[in-house]
């Protein structure tokens, strides 16, 4: 039986008031895919509304590209994968192994908060699953708990997008929250290395990255996880 791999995208295009547009980070999906589908896993691909999520276009730019955007970006079972995301709401932590998020600014607004990303997250908690996350979506995590009521991340390893990331990018006054401070607040111990270094943590089921550079190391964790 191959391992399933539960992937959730955000839906959410618009980066504050900036007018700019905000996304999922491409690079943070398509490194990730390939070391699971190379591994011999099956992915889903989930977001809260379903259907295409938004790309953050700045990960499109040409700056950003990398070997496993390109490979992505020419693929078409991929891309039509990504076309069809199942809606977070319909999908149960039981039919998956683990779950994990890519990143992106788009997270920050709403699968921070989002009721159903956060049951997800919950479920597949509490049935000893992995659940992974890279650069700005480990948000996803700071407002699940555990059975005690306690946050999940609370005196748990985590990293994510740091407060110095976040200032170089130039977002600092735009995001809702500094992901950094968030995690923090909800008790969690957070690590970080140098801006743009791949960082990457696990404590038990729970396995986190700083940045994109982290996206394929957090996926590689996962494999050797559930292996």
């Amino acid at each position: 039986m191959s391992k399933k791999i539960l992937v959730v995208l955000t839906s959410h295009d618009r980066l504050g008031d900036t007018g700019e547009k905000t996304g999922f980070w491409l690079e943070e999906l398509a490194a990730p895919y390939y070391v699971f589908r190379d591994a011999g896993f099956e992915l889903t691909l989930a977001s809260p509304e379903g259907g295409q999520p938004p790309l953050d276009p700045k990960s499109d730019d040409p700056a950003s590209q990398t070997e496993d955007t390109r490979r992505f970006q020419g693929d078409h079972e991929a891309n039509e994968a990504l076309a069809n995301t199942k809606k977070i709401s319909e999908v149960t932590s039981g039919d998956f192994d683990a779950v994990f998020y890519p990143g992106g600014h788009g997270p920050m607004f709403d699968l921070v908060s989002d009721a159903n990303s956060i049951r997800l997250i919950e479920e597949f908690w509490a049935t000893d699953k992995i659940v992974s996350a890279v650069c700005h979506a480990p948000i996803a995590l700071a407002n699940a708990k555990e059975k005690s009521g306690d946050y999940l991340v609370k005196n748990r390893k985590v990293t994510g997008f740091t407060n110095s990331e976040e200032a170089a990018v130039g977002l600092t006054g735009v995001v809702p929250q500094l992901l950094e401070d968030t995690l923090k607040d909800r008790g969690g111990d957070f690590h970080k290395s140098d801006d743009w270094a791949p960082f990457v943590v696990q404590d038990g089921n729970l396995i986190t990255g700083q940045n994109p550079a982290s996206s394929a190391e957090v996926a590689t964790l996962v494999v050797k996880s559930l292996r």
